[in-house]
């Protein structure tokens, strides 16, 4: 299905419209694009959101139990989609980004395939971290996860930090009540005061502030376009709205396989 301005036709062709005629992309994302490649959306009905409460950031500190807690989720997420890779959506983005390195990958995933797809740091912002690695909450120092895990699964050995000493080493993802990285949330908003076309792909567009940049790009004077299997908040905003198969539609539209 398509909405907007012009509709109808090819959703990919629209879609490639668009592109052509871009000079600076924002490309936004959200889980809907990792779904494709095994990754549930922790919000959807059966969800790990559905299972267990998130635990908060002051939580994780307060609590001894909570960070053991917070590591036993760890584990068994990263044990249930620890191999997937990118898909033809993932593909298609970084095809895009190598075709044009003025245009930006703002993401709220923290799964690392868009890394794994090529996309280099310089045209990536992940505003909500990344789970593919452990940090240090006091001095910031970056843990890779098989020296922790193979800590736990001996007896459950909370990681402390390398660096400092800190008790608080956590998955280098932004939880719930810690502040947003101000370095990300600057770079997200200086992309989208310079693209002239903002692409939310695979977001509920719900999550706030991150939710806020395409709409930025918007008000700045970009068109955007939304592509979602399901409608979204921003649609009545959008000048195109697909929704559509993420890997099928973006694949065309970019024309890989």
């Amino acid at each position: 299905m398509m909405n907007g301005p012009g509709a109808g036709g090819d959703p990919s062709a629209r879609l490639r419209d668009e592109l052509d005629s871009a000079s600076c992309v924002l490309i936004f994302t959200g889980a809907g694009i990792s779904t494709e490649s095994g990754i549930p959306d922790f919000r959807s009905p059966g969800g790990v959101w559905d299972r267990n409460q998130p635990i908060l950031f002051d939580d994780f500190l307060r609590s001894e139990e909570m960070r053991r807690e917070s590591w036993r989720r760890k584990r068994e997420t990263d044990r249930s989609i620890g191999q997937a890779g990118p898909n033809r959506g993932h593909r298609a983005i970084a095809d895009l980004m190598r075709r044009n390195p003025a245009s930006v990958v703002v993401t709220q995933n923290v799964d690392g395939l868009h890394q794994a797809s090529g996309i280099p740091e310089g045209q990536l912002v992940e505003l909500h971290g990344n789970a593919t690695y452990a940090a240090c909450c006091d001095c910031g120092l970056r843990h890779e996860l098989d020296e922790i895990f193979r800590a736990f699964d001996r007896d459950e050995t909370l990681p402390t930090c390398r660096g400092c000493g800190s008790p608080y080493v956590k998955s280098a993802t932004i939880s719930f009540g810690q502040p947003m990285p101000v370095e990300a949330m600057r770079r997200a908003e200086a992309a989208a005061r310079a693209c002239d076309l903002a692409i939310a792909v695979g977001s509920s567009l719900v999550v706030y502030p991150a939710a806020d940049v395409p709409l930025m790009a918007k008000q700045h004077g970009a068109r955007y376009a939304i592509l979602n299997r399901e409608p979204t908040p921003h649609d009545g905003h959008a000048d195109l709205v697909v929704h559509g198969e993420i890997g099928p539609v973006l694949g065309d539209a970019v024309g890989i396989d």
